[in-house]
């Protein structure tokens, strides 16, 4: 059977432990894990030091030769990298491939961090004193990533961490190791010297030894709200500058005006795209006004019932699988649980089976509407092909329901009234909005982060923000006396006066 080992300088050591990788497709056992421990963290941190210090000290744009080699390289194998994180993770192949293309646009960020990196200056702060400040790497980061996107969000960390001057230690989600894998070997291949990317692969066990480890300087993670406060707390405990990104239950509000086929088109997409494992998922409806909800309703039923279920690799499929049994049962136990508090199932998801792939991870799309906030269903992250119908009286109530969820990751306006955008787009609490964009991820660019159990820590993903939590800042001051002495007192706090 096929084994996936971590991918260390030096090489991986024999392992004690394994965990399967499952075949979303079909419910069997593809291949298997090695899950580390302590000492195999040891190992990566070890060969992290020994390498990350002439790393620093290369210019920057050597280090963005790298990325800009890295990239090529990436499009060179982008169908092997597709079919490889479809075989695991079970999305379609075209999702597959927009899963790396988004995490490409990062590195193609990165190509630019010779100009990022620049510092401050000002000359002349004081008589004969210039003030400067320089950005330096953290030394050892680490990135925890989870299975939804196992070459996106890897690269949202590593290519920014790296890119900086860091060494970097990936820890995969368990499920869907392969990708990252090779994403290390094209890093090495790109000319990244060894100990600067490496991967080590585990469970809890390798979490708490990460958050534990004293030359770790920071750690990033992705994943469900509840580790990613048990993350954050015990890493800042640690010592650590922590990032942690949590669930989400993002809205998406119609107004009376919005064009009603492109919302339909977009939230077809965006609810059971990727089988709704996303944490940019659009999972909750809001039409404004009964009347725009039955409107709504009456066009979303054909248009959900179009949608094509197959297997990872069918072209003509929407989505795939869902990633695991468990979560297939985890997924059909909400929808019964929202059924039971009294939602209206206008189609039932549950019970799809695929000819040939009869004990795949399959989970059918599902529409429930006259959901109401004090139902669990709606307070939770389902993390499945589910869309929920909220109904709102007007555009005030429409605001104040994503505004007041425990979670704030994403949240999006569709309107044709410009004043309506602006308003909510201002008023929302959010953390990102989209005006007619079903799914508001910012451009590389830019940042990534929600607000409230959505986010655990002060800064985002990727942009200048990424690049900050990857870097300290250093302040200089300096002086170059002409040699004359100017009387000053020495124990005196020196002013810019």
């Amino acid at each position: 059977m096929r084994q996936i080992d971590h991918f260390l300088a030096g090489g991986s050591p024999a392992a004690s432990r394994f965990g399967d990788i499952m075949d979303p497709n079909n419910g069997g056992v593809q291949a298997q894990v090695a899950l580390g421990d302590r000492a195999v963290l040891d190992k990566a941190v070890a060969a992290a030091q020994a390498a990350q210090p002439a790393w620093a000290a290369t210019n920057p744009q050597r280090r963005a030769r790298v990325m800009f080699n890295f990239k090529a390289l990436v499009e060179k194998h982008m169908d092997e990298l597709a079919e490889m994180l479809s075989r695991e993770h079970g999305k379609v192949l075209a999702d597959s491939k927009g899963d790396i293309q988004r995490g490409l646009e990062v590195v193609e960020f990165c190509c630019g961090i010779p100009h990022v990196l620049k510092g401050e200056y000002t000359q002349g702060a004081g008589p004969g004193i210039d003030v400067y400040s320089m950005r330096q790497p953290i030394g050892i980061g680490v990135g925890i990533t989870p299975f939804n996107f196992p070459a996106m969000i890897p690269l949202w960390m590593g290519a920014v961490a790296t890119s900086v001057g860091n060494a970097f230690i990936l820890k995969p989600s368990e499920r869907d190791p392969s990708v990252p894998n090779r994403l290390a070997e094209l890093f090495l291949e790109a000319g990244m010297p060894e100990g600067i990317f490496q991967v080590v692969h585990g469970d809890k066990e390798m979490v708490d030894a990460i958050l534990d480890h004293p030359a770790i300087g920071a750690v990033s993670f992705v994943g469900s709200s509840d580790i990613a406060h048990y993350v954050y707390n015990r890493g800042v405990a640690a010592g650590k500058r922590v990032q942690a990104m949590g669930g989400a239950k993002n809205h998406g509000i119609v107004m009376p005006d919005a064009d009603l086929d492109q919302v339909v088109n977009d939230l077809t997409g965006a609810a059971f795209g990727s089988a709704g494992e996303r944490c940019m998922a659009l999972p909750v409806v809001v039409p404004v006004g009964d009347e725009t909800a039955e409107r709504l309703k009456a066009k979303l039923i054909p248009a959900i019932h179009a949608l094509k279920l197959g297997i990872s690799t069918d072209p003509e499929a929407h989505y795939g699988p869902v990633v695991t049994a468990q979560h297939k049962a985890n997924v059909e136990g909400w929808i019964q649980k929202c059924a039971d508090e009294g939602a209206e199932l206008v189609i039932d998801g549950r019970g799809f089976t695929l000819q040939g792939h009869e004990d795949g991870y399959f989970v059918g799309p599902t529409l429930f509407d006259h959901v109401t906030t004090d139902m669990e269903s709606y307070k939770e992250e389902i993390f499945g092909p589910v869309l929920q119908m909220v109904r709102a009286k007007d555009f005030e109530e429409a605001v104040a329901l994503p505004s007041k969820h425990q979670y704030g990751n994403g949240v999006a306006i569709f309107t044709r009234n410009g004043h309506a955008a602006r308003e909510f787009a201002a008023r929302v609490n959010v953390g990102m909005v989209g005006i007619n964009v079903p799914i508001p991820v910012p451009v590389a660019y830019h940042s990534f982060g929600g607000w409230k159990r959505s986010a655990f820590g002060d800064t985002n993903q990727h942009g200048m923000e990424g690049v900050k939590f990857w870097t300290k800042v250093k302040t200089i001051t300096a002086r170059w006396p002409d040699g004359s002495p100017d009387g000053g007192n020495a124990f005196v706090i020196p002013t810019m006066g």
